[in-house]
């Protein structure tokens, strides 16, 4: 299953942070918060303006982004978990 998200929709894979800390150490599941950077792999339109005009999205499919720690809907697509969000709920990109 696809999503094609609508107006300043973007949707969003979870990238999964390292199990292993620079100090060599192992994080457990348990201990895991959930991962606040993701891939882009679908976005909206834009946001249609009061004036009728729509603004293009600042970002794109491919981009690498954060996001607030409990931004957006949760979603199954084709067996994989994915966020549905707002363009606003982005913090910025990752280069």
């Amino acid at each position: 299953m696809k999503i094609r998200p609508l107006h300043d929709r973007v949707v969003v894979k979870r990238v999964e942070e390292e199990e292993k800390t620079e100090g060599g150490l192992y994080i457990p599941d348990t201990a895991k918060e959930k991962p606040i950077q993701g891939q882009v792999i679908a976005v909206g339109d834009g946001k249609v303006l009061d004036n009728g005009e729509k603004r293009p999205m600042a970002v794109k499919e491919g981009d690498r982004v954060i996001f607030a720690k409990y931004a957006g809907t949760e979603v199954s697509a084709g067996g994989e978990d994915v966020l549905v969000m707002r363009e606003d709920d982005i913090m910025g990109v990752v280069e």
